[in-house]
């Protein structure tokens, strides 16, 4: 497959694309289908949809996944590499800046202000990604069960989130067996423009050898992403130890990626019961003040983990500042070090996923056996994120306890952003800078 499209030119699209793409998955995907497709004319409707297809049928943060296979589809390994972390990249530095601001100042009325106008808003985005995904994936009572059933495995039982998405993979798999009418939920995302002019790589353009399956390739690449895993895992246990921060920040990730069917709100339950309730690395208030600054920033929203990673990171440090040693620049470059290992062992497998599973996968895609158990995972995924939601509203709206009292303000920012969010479909970023000036009108000018 032949085409004009630079790298130069693909380059600074990915770059640009960095610090512009808020709205989440969606708003990302828009984007790059407004950019791609209508105006550049760079890829035809039907090969952007197809990459969609493949990518939503893969753990981990889609659009940041879709950008790396375009990249690929367009100039090969080192095209996948530059979108894939052009996407990143951008938003890990302003996150990073924006975590040393909240461990720094997050006292300060200012910004205590602002955050308690945003928590509210929060609790309302994270039940909106449950009413989407539930709306895309509940179509017949059987996922409705499933639904049901992961949210009391989690909400009563406190069930482990692999197990529960475990079982739901085995109820897929034993539905597309017996009842596969009710599993063979399409994934083919709906048409995002009207018909299109003549693009670059066209419906018709052949496939680019890269692109073919190839045992070979195949057995090269899984090799060189268990390299690029193992040998970081390696050394950082040798450095620091098996049981150090850095250590088992890199192995939690690494599963955290591994699990993240459905995007990142689907991982979020994980990570609060491995980095708030196994590890202690931060505090439930904490972690919801990362999910906020989460979605104010660029970027895909599981980038939560450089927040999660900076503040266990720089809290970790601090227990340790009582010897005279350990001064504040290294409590900042230890957060900073841990906010990187929880990145690179968060998207390493996105990567491989695209450059090892894309021909592979492909081929597959519309196998019952392969996709009704991620479908049963999806449905699996709505009830988890509801809990997600109760347990972020039980924090804002009983900030002190259950045995303490209402805090009617944070209840009535979160209806007001619920609203906004469901009714009218306001923009994420308009219903939290609505709810962070309330917030400050309200406790931080108090």
């Amino acid at each position: 497959m032949t085409h004009d499209i630079s790298f130069s030119a693909a380059l600074r699209f990915w770059f640009k694309l960095g610090f512009i793409s808020f709205g989440g998955p969606a708003g990302q995907i828009a984007l790059m289908h407004a950019e791609l497709v209508e105006k550049r004319r760079w890829i035809s409707e039907r090969r952007f949809l197809h990459a969609l297809n493949y990518c939503m049928l893969l753990p981990g943060p889609e659009a940041q996944q879709l950008a790396t296979y375009l990249g690929w589809l367009m100039h090969r390994h080192r095209g996948g590499l530059a979108a894939g972390v052009c996407f990143v990249l951008p938003s890990l530095l302003i996150l990073i800046a924006l975590s040393w601001l909240y461990m720094a100042f997050g006292q300060q009325p200012l910004v205590a202000g602002l955050f308690y106008g945003i928590k509210p808003a929060v609790c309302a985005i994270v039940l909106q990604a449950a009413w989407r995904i539930g709306g895309r994936t509940l179509h017949n009572p059987y996922l409705w069960a499933i639904a049901a059933l992961a949210f009391c495995a989690i909400f009563f039982l406190h069930l482990p989130f692999p197990l529960i998405v475990a079982g739901a993979a085995v109820l897929g798999w034993l539905g597309g067996r017996f009842r596969p009418e009710a599993f063979r939920t399409g994934r083919a995302a709906p048409a995002l423009a009207a018909p299109h002019a003549p693009a670059l790589i066209d419906d018709d353009s052949p496939p680019p050898a890269h692109a073919r399956f190839s045992r070979r390739r195949l057995a090269l690449i899984l090799g060189l992403g268990a390299l690029l895993w193992a040998v970081p895992m390696a050394w950082l246990a040798a450095a620091a130890g098996p049981s150090h921060l850095l250590t088992q920040t890199g192995w939690f990730f690494t599963k955290a990626a591994l699990l993240s069917f459905g995007g990142a709100y689907a991982v979020l339950p994980y990570v609060y019961q491995g980095a708030v309730g196994h590890y202690g690395w931060l505090s439930p208030t904490q972690m919801i003040d990362g999910l906020a600054l989460g979605e104010t920033t660029p970027g895909p929203l599981i980038m939560v983990v450089a927040f999660v990673g900076f503040v266990g990171g720089w809290q970790h440090a601090a227990q340790l500042a009582s010897g005279a040693w350990l001064s504040g620049p290294a409590i900042v470059f230890t957060a900073i070090a841990t906010a990187c290992v929880a990145t690179y062992f968060t998207f390493l497998p996105s990567f491989l996923f695209i450059f090892a599973g894309a021909p592979l996968v492909e081929a597959t895609r519309d196998a019952l056996a392969f996709t009704a158990p991620l479908t049963a995972i999806t449905a699996a995924v709505v009830g988890v994120i509801v809990n997600l939601a109760l347990f972020f509203a039980s924090h804002v709206f009983w900030p002190q306890g259950f045995a303490a009292a209402l805090d009617w303000a944070a209840i009535a920012l979160a209806l007001g952003a619920a609203v906004a969010l469901l009714r009218y479909r306001c923009k994420v970023l308009g219903v939290l800078a609505a709810c962070a000036l309330a917030g400050l009108l309200t406790r931080g000018l108090a």
